[in-house]
C-alpha cells in the first residue's frame, strides 16, 4: 500500500523541482512568528549573480530591506528550516504552479495546489544599474564640475552625484503626490542654493524631464556665488534659470509652487517654511539645521532629567522637538509632512529632511493644535519662531 504523501511534502517536492529544474518565480513567506518582532516577511527570486543561477532572500522588516543570496542547495535547506519553525504561510510561484501552504496553530500544514503554464522567468540581474532621476549626459552636470568631457562621473563628486539623484528622487514623489503635474508653469525657489547643484538639477528635471514651463530662482547671500551661476546658466542657455542676492528672512516672493531650503540655519528654516505657507507652496522642502532657538527653553521634565542632563542628548532632545513643533505646524496649516533622514549634504553633517505637500482637502486641525500646545507645555517652551510668524501673518490679514 503507497503511504500517502503528505501537504508539506507535496510543496516540498515542488519547490524542490522549480529551484532545481530553475523554474522558480517567487516565493513569499508570510505570517512570521519567530522572535525578530520587526521582520514582516521573506520574499525569494531567483537572480543572476556574476553568471550564476541563485537565489535572493529579501527580508522586509517594519523599516527596512535586507537583502542575502543562497545558491540552490542551501536555499532549500533555509527554506525548511524557516517553514518548520518560523513562517506559518508560503505562496510558490514557478512555471508549473501556484501552491499556498499554511501551518495552523496546533501544526497542521494545508496545500492549495493549483497548476499553471507560464513561460520560465529570467533571472534578472544582480549587479544592475540603479535607477537615475538624473541623465547623466546633461549638460549642466560637466559645467558643475560633476562629469568630464565624456560624461563620466568625476570621483571626488561620486557622492555630489548620489545626493543630486537622491534629492530629484524624493521631489519626483512629491511632484505625482501634490497635483503639480497638471501644471502648465510654476515657479520653484530655492533658499541658500549655495553652488546650485540642485537649482540646476531642479531646472533640468522640471524643464527637460518632464517638459515643463518652470522658473527657477536661487537664493543665495554670497554674490560671487550668485554671479558665478548666474554665468553658467547664460553659458548653457537656460531659459527661466535665474539666481538672486538675499536671504529667506527678506527676500520677497509670491506665487512659489515649490520652495526649497536646505542646510538653513537654526530659526532661518522657520522663515523658510512660513514663506511656502504664505506664498501657497505645493511642496515645501527643508533640512533643518542648527536648532539653536528652543534648547535654551527647554524645562527638564523630572522623569527625563537624569537622561537629558548629558548635553548631547539635550540637543538630540531639542532638535527632536523643534522639527516636531514644524511638522505638526505644517499640518496644521493644510500640510501632509513627512520627517525623515536624507543623504548628508555638502556643508553640513545634518541628514534630516522636511518634506510638505499641500494637502487637496481641509481637514480639522484642532487635535493637531492641541498637540502642539502640549508638547510645548511639558517642555516649557514659551516661543518658537514658526508659530510666531504664522501668527503674525494670520494677525495681519
Amino acid at each position: 500500500m503507497t503511504a500517502q504523501v503528505s501537504p508539506w511534502q507535496q510543496f516540498y517536492q515542488a519547490l524542490q523541482q522549480a529551484i532545481q529544474q530553475q523554474q522558480l518565480v517567487k516565493l513569499v513567506l508570510s505570517k512570521y512568528q519567530g522572535s525578530d518582532s520587526s521582520l514582516q516577511r521573506l520574499e525569494i527570486t531567483p537572480v543572476q549573480l556574476k553568471g550564476s543561477w541563485q537565489l535572493k532572500f529579501l527580508y522586509q522588516h517594519q523599516t527596512n530591506h535586507i537583502t542575502q543570496n543562497y545558491g540552490a542547495e542551501p536555499a532549500l535547506a533555509l527554506i525548511d528550516s524557516l517553514l518548520q519553525q518560523d513562517f506559518a504561510q508560503a505562496n510558490l510561484q514557478s512555471s508549473q504552479l501556484q501552491a499556498q501552504l499554511s501551518r495552523s496553530k496546533k501544526g497542521k500544514f494545508l496545500l492549495n495546489l493549483k497548476r499553471q503554464a507560464i513561460a520560465p522567468v529570467v533571472a534578472s540581474a544582480h549587479n544592475r544599474d540603479k535607477q537615475r532621476y538624473v541623465e547623466q549626459s546633461r549638460p549642466f552636470l560637466q559645467a558643475l564640475g560633476v562629469t568630464d568631457a565624456r560624461g563620466q562621473i568625476i570621483p571626488a563628486m561620486s557622492n555630489k552625484w548620489k545626493q543630486i539623484n537622491k534629492f530629484i528622487e524624493i521631489l519626483s514623489g512629491a511632484v505625482k503626490d501634490s497635483g503639480l503635474l497638471q501644471r502648465g508653469t510654476l515657479h520653484v525657489a530655492d533658499f541658500g542654493s549655495g553652488k546650485a547643484y540642485l537649482t540646476f538639477a531642479m531646472h533640468d528635471y522640471f524643464c527637460h524631464t518632464l517638459g515643463m514651463q518652470a522658473q527657477v530662482t536661487g537664493v543665495e547671500l554670497r554674490l560671487n556665488l550668485v554671479d558665478l551661476c548666474n554665468n553658467t546658466a547664460r553659458q548653457l542657455q537656460l531659459s527661466g534659470l535665474q539666481f538672486a542676492q538675499g536671504d529667506v528672512k527678506h527676500f520677497q516672493a509670491q506665487g512659489i509652487n515649490v520652495m526649497v531650503a536646505l542646510h538653513a540655519c537654526d530659526t532661518a528654516t522657520d522663515y523658510a517654511i512660513h514663506m511656502g505657507i504664505r506664498t501657497g507652496a505645493e511642496i515645501i522642502m527643508c533640512s533643518p539645521c542648527c536648532h539653536k532657538e528652543v534648547r535654551p527653553q527647554v524645562r527638564l521634565p523630572l522623569v527625563l532629567a537624569p537622561m537629558l542632563q548629558h548635553g548631547i542628548h539635550l540637543g538630540q532632545e531639542a532638535e527632536m522637538l523643534t522639527d516636531s513643533l514644524r511638522a505638526l505646524l505644517l499640518d496644521a496649516h493644510g500640510y501632509d509632512t513627512k520627517v525623515f533622514e536624507f543623504i548628508s549634504l555638502e556643508h553640513t553633517s545634518k541628514n534630516k529632511m522636511i518634506l510638505a505637500t499641500k494637502r487637496q482637502q481641509p481637514k480639522d486641525n484642532t487635535a493637531v493644535l492641541a498637540q502642539i500646545a502640549e508638547l510645548k507645555q511639558f517642555y516649557g517652551v514659551k516661543q518658537q519662531c514658526l508659530e510666531q510668524l504664522l501668527a503674525a501673518s494670520a494677525t495681519a490679514i
